[in-house]
Protein backbone atom coordinates (compact mmCIF):
# COMPACT_ATOMS: atom_id res chain seq x y z
CA UNK A 1 0.00 0.00 0.00
CA UNK A 2 1.21 3.88 -0.97
CA UNK A 3 3.03 5.15 2.50
CA UNK A 4 1.61 7.98 4.41
CA UNK A 5 3.10 11.02 2.18
CA UNK A 6 0.65 9.67 -0.73
CA UNK A 7 -2.29 8.89 0.70
CA UNK A 8 -4.87 12.32 -0.13
CA UNK A 9 -3.34 11.81 -3.91
CA UNK A 10 -4.70 8.77 -3.83
CA UNK A 11 -8.12 8.71 -1.96
CA UNK A 12 -9.75 12.39 -0.87
CA UNK A 13 -11.93 12.77 1.64
CA UNK A 14 -12.15 16.51 1.90
CA UNK A 15 -15.21 17.98 3.21
CA UNK A 16 -17.02 14.70 4.15
CA UNK A 17 -17.51 14.70 7.89
CA UNK A 18 -17.08 11.35 9.20
CA UNK A 19 -18.02 9.01 12.20
CA UNK A 20 -16.38 6.20 13.72
CA UNK A 21 -17.69 4.35 16.38
CA UNK A 22 -16.08 2.50 18.98
CA UNK A 23 -12.85 4.99 17.76
CA UNK A 24 -10.35 3.86 20.31
CA UNK A 25 -11.20 0.36 19.94
CA UNK A 26 -10.49 -2.85 16.82
CA UNK A 27 -9.73 -1.06 14.23
CA UNK A 28 -10.72 2.82 15.46
CA UNK A 29 -7.32 4.18 16.08
CA UNK A 30 -6.05 3.06 12.53
CA UNK A 31 -9.14 4.11 11.26
CA UNK A 32 -9.38 7.79 12.55
CA UNK A 33 -5.69 8.30 11.08
CA UNK A 34 -6.18 7.32 7.73
CA UNK A 35 -9.89 8.82 7.29
CA UNK A 36 -7.68 12.30 8.55
CA UNK A 37 -5.13 11.84 6.36
CA UNK A 38 -7.26 11.37 3.15
CA UNK A 39 -9.21 14.90 4.03
CA UNK A 40 -11.77 14.07 6.34
CA UNK A 41 -13.05 15.65 9.27
CA UNK A 42 -13.42 12.73 11.67
CA UNK A 43 -15.81 12.58 14.74
CA UNK A 44 -14.26 9.69 16.85
CA UNK A 45 -16.86 8.54 18.93
CA UNK A 46 -15.92 6.15 22.17
CA UNK A 47 -19.18 5.80 23.90
CA UNK A 48 -20.05 2.09 24.55
CA UNK A 49 -23.25 1.37 22.49
CA UNK A 50 -24.98 -1.31 24.20
CA UNK A 51 -27.28 1.43 25.78
CA UNK A 52 -30.28 1.37 23.39
CA UNK A 53 -30.07 5.21 23.58
CA UNK A 54 -26.90 5.73 23.07
CA UNK A 55 -26.45 5.17 18.84
CA UNK A 56 -29.15 8.18 18.07
CA UNK A 57 -27.47 10.20 20.50
CA UNK A 58 -23.99 9.55 19.21
CA UNK A 59 -25.28 10.24 15.66
CA UNK A 60 -27.55 13.54 16.76
CA UNK A 61 -24.02 14.82 18.85
CA UNK A 62 -22.18 14.66 15.53
CA UNK A 63 -24.38 16.42 13.60
CA UNK A 64 -24.35 16.21 10.12
CA UNK A 65 -22.50 12.81 9.25
CA UNK A 66 -21.78 12.22 5.58
CA UNK A 67 -20.13 9.25 6.04
CA UNK A 68 -20.53 6.51 9.24
CA UNK A 69 -18.13 3.47 10.29
CA UNK A 70 -19.60 1.43 11.97
CA UNK A 71 -16.30 -0.03 14.53
CA UNK A 72 -17.75 -2.74 16.49
CA UNK A 73 -15.78 -4.79 18.63
CA UNK A 74 -16.30 -7.18 21.35
CA UNK A 75 -13.48 -9.81 22.51
CA UNK A 76 -14.58 -12.68 20.85
CA UNK A 77 -15.59 -16.09 23.09
CA UNK A 78 -13.61 -19.10 22.82
CA UNK A 79 -16.35 -21.36 24.19
CA UNK A 80 -17.48 -24.50 22.50
CA UNK A 81 -20.53 -24.67 20.65
CA UNK A 82 -22.49 -27.22 23.33
CA UNK A 83 -21.45 -25.05 25.82
CA UNK A 84 -22.56 -21.46 24.49
CA UNK A 85 -25.03 -20.40 26.90
CA UNK A 86 -27.82 -17.78 26.18
CA UNK A 87 -26.16 -15.63 28.62
CA UNK A 88 -23.05 -15.29 26.34
CA UNK A 89 -25.27 -15.39 23.09
CA UNK A 90 -27.08 -12.60 23.90
CA UNK A 91 -24.16 -10.36 24.95
CA UNK A 92 -22.53 -11.62 21.65
CA UNK A 93 -25.15 -9.78 19.66
CA UNK A 94 -25.86 -6.67 22.44
CA UNK A 95 -23.05 -5.69 21.18
CA UNK A 96 -21.92 -6.62 17.76
CA UNK A 97 -25.67 -6.36 16.33
CA UNK A 98 -28.27 -4.27 18.54
CA UNK A 99 -26.12 -1.14 17.66
CA UNK A 100 -25.86 -1.28 14.02
CA UNK A 101 -29.80 -0.90 13.16
CA UNK A 102 -29.71 1.87 16.23
CA UNK A 103 -26.95 3.77 14.38
CA UNK A 104 -28.55 3.25 10.68
CA UNK A 105 -31.87 4.38 12.01
CA UNK A 106 -30.20 7.26 13.32
CA UNK A 107 -28.00 8.79 10.88
CA UNK A 108 -30.55 7.75 7.31
CA UNK A 109 -32.85 10.32 7.71
CA UNK A 110 -30.79 13.18 6.97
CA UNK A 111 -28.85 11.25 4.05
CA UNK A 112 -31.59 10.29 2.31
CA UNK A 113 -32.79 13.85 2.47
CA UNK A 114 -29.36 14.75 1.02
CA UNK A 115 -29.13 11.99 -1.38
CA UNK A 116 -25.99 11.21 -0.43
CA UNK A 117 -23.82 9.21 2.55
CA UNK A 118 -22.05 6.01 2.85
CA UNK A 119 -22.26 3.74 5.89
CA UNK A 120 -19.20 1.50 6.35
CA UNK A 121 -19.58 -1.85 8.38
CA UNK A 122 -15.88 -2.80 10.04
CA UNK A 123 -16.92 -6.89 10.23
CA UNK A 124 -15.22 -10.16 10.03
CA UNK A 125 -14.32 -12.84 7.68
CA UNK A 126 -15.79 -15.36 10.55
CA UNK A 127 -18.92 -14.86 9.23
CA UNK A 128 -17.45 -16.47 6.11
CA UNK A 129 -15.70 -19.62 6.72
CA UNK A 130 -16.08 -21.71 9.40
CA UNK A 131 -14.37 -21.40 12.90
CA UNK A 132 -14.21 -23.66 15.93
CA UNK A 133 -15.04 -22.31 18.97
CA UNK A 134 -16.72 -18.89 17.35
CA UNK A 135 -20.42 -20.26 17.24
CA UNK A 136 -21.70 -16.82 19.06
CA UNK A 137 -19.03 -14.41 17.36
CA UNK A 138 -19.78 -16.03 13.71
CA UNK A 139 -23.28 -15.93 14.01
CA UNK A 140 -23.21 -12.11 15.34
CA UNK A 141 -20.69 -10.92 12.51
CA UNK A 142 -22.95 -13.00 9.78
CA UNK A 143 -26.09 -10.98 10.90
CA UNK A 144 -24.25 -7.75 10.54
CA UNK A 145 -23.37 -8.52 7.03
CA UNK A 146 -26.83 -10.28 5.96
CA UNK A 147 -28.22 -6.47 7.25
CA UNK A 148 -25.53 -4.80 5.52
CA UNK A 149 -26.70 -6.67 2.11
CA UNK A 150 -30.30 -5.82 2.44
CA UNK A 151 -30.07 -2.20 4.24
CA UNK A 152 -27.75 -1.84 0.91
CA UNK A 153 -29.71 -2.48 -2.19
CA UNK A 154 -33.39 -0.57 0.01
CA UNK A 155 -31.54 2.69 0.17
CA UNK A 156 -29.33 2.37 -3.15
CA UNK A 157 -32.10 4.29 -4.77
CA UNK A 158 -31.55 7.05 -2.93
CA UNK A 159 -27.68 7.71 -3.15
CA UNK A 160 -26.82 6.00 -0.54
CA UNK A 161 -24.44 3.09 0.04
CA UNK A 162 -23.93 0.43 2.47
CA UNK A 163 -21.01 -1.59 2.18
CA UNK A 164 -18.65 -3.99 4.87
CA UNK A 165 -15.50 -5.45 5.19
CA UNK A 166 -15.26 -8.60 6.34
CA UNK A 167 -11.56 -8.80 7.86
CA UNK A 168 -9.64 -11.34 9.56
CA UNK A 169 -6.01 -11.95 10.36
CA UNK A 170 -5.33 -8.22 10.05
CA UNK A 171 -3.34 -6.63 12.56
CA UNK A 172 -5.30 -4.57 15.32
CA UNK A 173 -4.67 -4.42 18.43
CA UNK A 174 -7.66 -6.82 20.21
CA UNK A 175 -7.29 -9.60 18.11
CA UNK A 176 -3.82 -9.89 16.93
CA UNK A 177 -1.92 -8.14 19.47
CA UNK A 178 2.14 -8.38 19.22
CA UNK A 179 2.27 -10.74 21.62
CA UNK A 180 -0.25 -13.31 19.98
CA UNK A 181 1.88 -12.53 16.58
CA UNK A 182 5.11 -13.49 18.46
CA UNK A 183 3.85 -17.13 19.27
CA UNK A 184 5.41 -19.83 17.27
CA UNK A 185 2.06 -21.53 16.77
CA UNK A 186 0.68 -18.23 15.77
CA UNK A 187 3.11 -18.16 12.90
CA UNK A 188 2.65 -21.72 11.76
CA UNK A 189 -1.32 -20.72 11.81
CA UNK A 190 -0.45 -17.72 9.56
CA UNK A 191 1.70 -20.33 7.46
CA UNK A 192 -1.05 -23.31 7.17
CA UNK A 193 -4.20 -21.05 6.26
CA UNK A 194 -3.48 -17.83 4.91
CA UNK A 195 -2.36 -17.87 1.72
CA UNK A 196 -0.17 -13.89 1.77
CA UNK A 197 1.39 -15.73 4.97
CA UNK A 198 1.17 -12.46 7.10
CA UNK A 199 -0.89 -10.36 8.45
CA UNK A 200 -2.77 -7.92 6.48
CA UNK A 201 -1.33 -4.30 7.73
CA UNK A 202 -3.83 -2.04 10.14
CA UNK A 203 -3.06 0.74 7.63
CA UNK A 204 -3.68 -1.04 4.51
CA UNK A 205 -7.15 -2.33 5.76
CA UNK A 206 -7.85 1.16 7.15
CA UNK A 207 -6.59 2.43 3.25
CA UNK A 208 -9.36 0.30 1.57
CA UNK A 209 -12.19 1.41 4.25
CA UNK A 210 -11.14 5.47 3.01
CA UNK A 211 -11.53 4.11 -0.34
CA UNK A 212 -14.88 2.96 0.22
CA UNK A 213 -15.85 5.56 2.28
CA UNK A 214 -14.82 8.29 -0.58
CA UNK A 215 -17.03 9.03 -3.60
CA UNK A 216 -14.90 6.96 -6.08
CA UNK A 217 -17.29 4.08 -4.47
CA UNK A 218 -20.17 5.60 -5.26
CA UNK A 219 -21.22 1.97 -7.35
CA UNK A 220 -21.06 -0.85 -4.38
CA UNK A 221 -24.21 -1.49 -3.18
CA UNK A 222 -24.78 -4.06 -0.29
CA UNK A 223 -21.32 -5.29 -0.95
CA UNK A 224 -19.09 -7.85 1.64
CA UNK A 225 -15.25 -7.19 1.09
CA UNK A 226 -13.55 -9.81 2.60
CA UNK A 227 -10.00 -8.38 4.08
CA UNK A 228 -8.18 -11.38 5.17
CA UNK A 229 -4.97 -12.36 2.78
CA UNK A 230 -6.68 -15.07 1.05
CA UNK A 231 -8.20 -17.13 4.03
CA UNK A 232 -12.12 -16.14 2.50
CA UNK A 233 -11.67 -16.58 -1.44
CA UNK A 234 -15.18 -15.08 -1.86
Amino acid sequence: MSSPETIAGIVSLRGKRVLVTQAGEFMGPVLCSVLAEAGADVVADDSSLTDPATPAAVVAKAGRVDVLVANLALTAPSTVAGDATDDEWREVFRHLVDPLPRLVRAVLPQMIERQSGKILVIGSASALRGMKRASTYSAARGAQLAYVQAVGVEVAAHKVQVNAIAQNFVENPMYFPPEVQALPAFQERLKREVPLGRLVGAREDAMFAAYLCSSAADCFVGQVFPVCGGWVAR
